[in-house]
């Protein structure tokens, strides 16, 4: 098998694929003479396995220039280097993955759409919208999984200049508008409050899979429109697609914005009972907050507790959220100490239970609670914003003072403050409700 460099290639690959990590890795080990194909059989097989960081220090064993150098062989140092680009992505080293994606003596459209993914796969929205833009100034011409990556960057950060932008390279580029296309732009019209142009793309889309049906019900679930994002349900069932787990949880969210109790109880019965769909946290999490808007506070209690998994602070956190809306304080109380148990390090967890207690003037007990966060050494991790302005997006955190206008934003904002009068116990039963 050693003597046969394609045998023994596609024999490290085929145990990759049945997850034979171990073994894979003994049959390049015993090979007296391996090549950059074998390195790249090895780097993708631990790349396509989830280990990365095995696969990273493949990477630097193999010593990739000596290979390129020696074997003069320019196509695998680009399918190599692009696998290494999005390995340093996905580890979270994205200055590394920047640094060596700018060494690469060539890059393509594998190589662009592997850096664009990881900075969107790191929360680095802005710097994945630039990146396309080189990109394209490098006239490179965009895959369909590049346009998917930089639309869902400019969904996140609610980017509607730039994400018109894109589409319009899409029509120019005569794209194939798939199903994958279609979708991120559906997400992206609706992440951005537009509506009636993310429901024209979806009306546009043929042979609508389930993930373009979702995009639409959940865009429609956003704004709480509850009666479209139903009615659209039921379109989508007529028409023979079956519904996953994200299709139920936008209907879900559906019902609660809409205050729809009955419905909502129905369909999460139904996901199991009919679909043999079985809730996860995000389900749950969502009839919590439906119950609790409603002001059934025991009923969702009583669902945490009978859940069939354990109930991680996403689903307890909506549930501390109504009792501040409809105050009740005991239960509040609970469930709010609970959460600090769940999550010591979360300083926003001390932050509400101690608003919870200054909102019924326990002021002794609320300045106990901002004591123990000193103690510990625990802060509120500041909020991080984006707007878009004439096709400029803006990063706001919390206490910035790097903006240049910040002082000026600031007496704005007040000045917001005391026209709207602001409740503050229904401003911090909405903070951090993940």
């Amino acid at each position: 098998m050693d003597s046969d460099p394609f045998v023994r290639n596609s024999l490290i690959s085929a145990l990759f694929s049945s997850l034979d990590v171990e073994l894979a890795r003994q049959v390049f080990d015993e090979s007296t003479q391996t090549d950059v194909v074998s390195w790249t059989a090895l780097i993708n097989g631990y790349l396509k396995s989830g280990y990365l960081v095995e696969g990273l220090e493949c990477f630097n064993e193999m010593s990739i220039h000596g290979f390129y150098i020696e074997t003069g062989r320019i196509e695998w140092d680009i399918f190599v280097g692009s696998a290494v680009v999005d390995m340093y992505s996905k580890c979270g080293f994205h200055d590394d993955a920047r640094k060596y994606f700018n060494q690469m003596p060539i890059r393509n459209v594998v190589s662009w759409t592997a850096l664009v993914a990881g900075h969107l796969q790191g929360n680095r929205y802005k710097e994945a919208i630039i990146l396309f833009q080189d990109m394209l100034m490098e006239k490179v011409r965009p895959s369909e999984f590049t346009f998917t990556s930089v639309l869902t960057a400019c969904a996140e950060i609610g980017g509607l200049i730039h994400g018109r932008w894109v589409h319009g390279h899409i029509i120019r580029f005569k794209s194939d508008t798939n199903s994958a296309v279609g979708t991120a732009l559906i997400n992206m019209y609706a992440k951005c409050g537009c509506l009636k142009e993310a429901f024209m793309v979806f009306k546009k889309l043929s042979g609508k899979d389930v993930y373009a049906w979702t995009a639409m019900i959940n865009g429609f679930a956003m704004y709480g429109d509850a009666m479209s994002s139903l009615n659209l349900f039921n379109e989508m069932l007529r028409s023979g697609v079956r519904p996953n787990e994200v299709t139920f949880l936008g209907v879900l969210s559906a019902c609660s914005h809409g205050g729809l109790v009955d419905k909502g109880r129905e369909i999460f019965a139904t996901m199991k009972q009919r679909y043999c769909l079985e809730p996860g946290l995000d389900h749950y999490s969502c009839m919590v907050d439906m119950l609790g808007r409603a002001g059934l506070l025991e009923e969702a209690r009583e669902m945490i507790e009978d859940m069939p998994i354990e109930p991680t602070a996403k689903v307890w956190a909506p549930l501390l959220g109504a009792c501040m809306i409809h105050k009740a304080y005991d239960l509040g109380e609970y469930v709010g100490k609970h959460l600090i148990k769940l999550q010591p390090e979360r300083g926003s967890r001390y932050a509400l239970l101690a608003t919870l207690y200054s909102s019924h003037q326990k002021w002794d007990s609320a300045a106990e609670i901002r004591k123990i966060m000193k103690e510990r050494g625990v802060k509120k991790t500041p909020g991080c914003s984006w707007i878009e302005i004439t096709g400029a997006i803006h990063e706001f955190t919390s206490f910035d003072y790097s903006q240049p206008e910040y002082y000026r934003l600031n007496e704005m904002i007040e000045s917001l403050m005391v026209e709207m009068r602001l409740d503050c116990s229904l401003f911090a039963s909405d903070v951090d409700m993940e």
